[in-house]
């Protein structure tokens, strides 16, 4: 276990959890929210994508109660993407979440394994800041973020590509005084 808090854990992605990640990523719930119901994955994609790509990303599965319910996912921001979102810190961290379980939606675990993870982030490998870019129109994604100390910070106009056209996203960020 990456990190492990009350009913919440965070480990990292097995070849094992390839069935439920792409279970999750064929959902058209969890697809309007995470790539796009146009972007449906089967098991092919799945393995391309999550475990065959050499990507520094940190994968990991969210438990919640141990049965896994979500996908997690950090990378140190490069530096082109530090400059395009006018960040200088050498350690920022970018993190990317769903629930695929939707049936855990609406119930505050969002924000108990995104504080957990922020917190894993700070404390264990030094984050001087932590950034998500949710779309503008992903309400529930935001509340989520601002309950754990997050704040919006930027627009970040045609930022992502989602189901047939440009999506506007805000870049939200965390540092530690956002807490205090």
């Amino acid at each position: 276990m990456l990190v492990h808090k009350n009913a919440i854990g965070i480990r990292k992605l097995t070849l094992q959890d390839e069935s439920l990640l792409t279970k999750w990523l064929s959902d058209p719930d969890v697809l309007a929210y995470y790539e796009g119901r146009d972007q449906s994955f089967d098991h092919r994609k799945t393995r391309k994508i999550f475990y065959l790509n050499g990507s520094p990303t940190v994968r990991c599965i969210i438990e919640y109660r141990q049965q896994a319910i979500g996908y997690i996912q950090f990378y140190l921001l490069d530096t082109s993407t530090k400059t395009s979102y006018g960040l200088s810190e050498k350690r920022i961290y970018g993190m990317d979440q769903f629930i695929g379980e939707t049936s855990y939606w609406n119930q505050g675990i969002g924000a108990q394994f995104v504080e957990l993870m922020v917190v894993y982030l700070v404390e264990q490998l030094g984050a001087q800041r932590v950034v998500v870019d949710p779309h503008k129109s992903n309400i529930r994604a935001i509340r989520c973020y601002e309950k754990c100390g997050f704040v919006k910070t930027k627009t970040l106009a045609d930022h992502e590509w989602h189901e047939g056209d440009y999506r506007d996203c805000w870049l939200m960020e965390y540092t530690a005084s956002n807490k205090e």
